[in-house]
C-alpha cells in the first residue's frame, strides 16, 4: 500500500521463531533478484535453519510487515548481520526504519557490504554509515570483495551531542 510520498504503510515488530522460514525466502529472493553475482551456497532448508535458528538465538531480529514480512533486520552487539527489504518495496522508507531500530538499540555498528553492492553502500551511506575498510573477500564465505561500514552515535558536547557520525 505505497502512499503518495513513496512510503509505504507496514507494522514493525520483533521476530519470533515462526518467521523464520518467511525470514528465508525474503532473502533468498532477495539475494537472487538484487546480488544474482553471489553464488548460491546454501538449500532452502539450510536457510530456513539458519534464520530460525542462529540468527533467531544471536541476533534481535525485527519485521516489517504489510499483509506478509516485506523486511527484516538482525543486529546485535556492535553489528548489523541482516538487512533485507523486498525488492518491490525498496525505496519506501522500510529499510529506513529497521535500521532506526538497530541505531536506536547500539550506540555504535557496523556492518559488511559487498562491493558491488553499490545501491546498499549509498543507502548505508544516506544512514551515516562510512566506510571504513575494503577487502578482497577473504573473511566472507562468497570470497567477494567487501567493505567494512560503520556508524557511531555522537554524544559528546565535542562531538554535537545527539548527531549520527557522518
Amino acid at each position: 500500500m505505497p502512499a503518495h510520498d513513496g512510503t509505504v504503510t507496514c507494522s514493525y515488530r520483533p521476530a519470533g521463531p515462526a518467521d523464520g522460514p518467511a525470514i528465508a525466502d525474503l532473502f533468498q529472493r532477495v539475494r537472487a533478484a538484487r546480488l544474482p553475482y553471489l553464488p548460491v551456497l546454501h538449500t532452502p532448508a539450510e536457510d530456513v535453519a539458519f534464520f530460525g535458528g542462529h540468527v533467531m538465538e544471536t541476533c534481535t531480529v525485527w519485521v516489517a510487515e504489510t499483509d506478509r514480512i516485506v523486511g527484516f533486520i538482525a543486529f546485535r552487539e556492535d553489528w548489523v548481520d541482516h538487512l533485507y527489504v523486498d525488492v518491490a518495496h525498496h525505496g519506501m522508507g522500510i529499510g529506513s526504519a529497521l535500521l532506526a531500530r538497530a541505531m536506536e538499540s547500539e550506540p555504535a555498528l557496523r556492518l559488511w557490504n559487498f562491493q558491488k553492492n553499490t545501491e546498499a553502500r549509498r543507502f548505508y551511506e544516506s544512514n551515516g554509515f562510512r566506510v571504513l575498510e575494503e577487502t578482497e573477500g577473504q573473511g566472507n564465505e562468497e570470497r567477494e570483495p567487501d567493505v567494512l561500514m560503520g556508524w557511531k552515535r555522537l554524544t559528546g558536547p565535542e562531538d554535537g551531542e545527539g548527531e549520527t557520525s557522518r
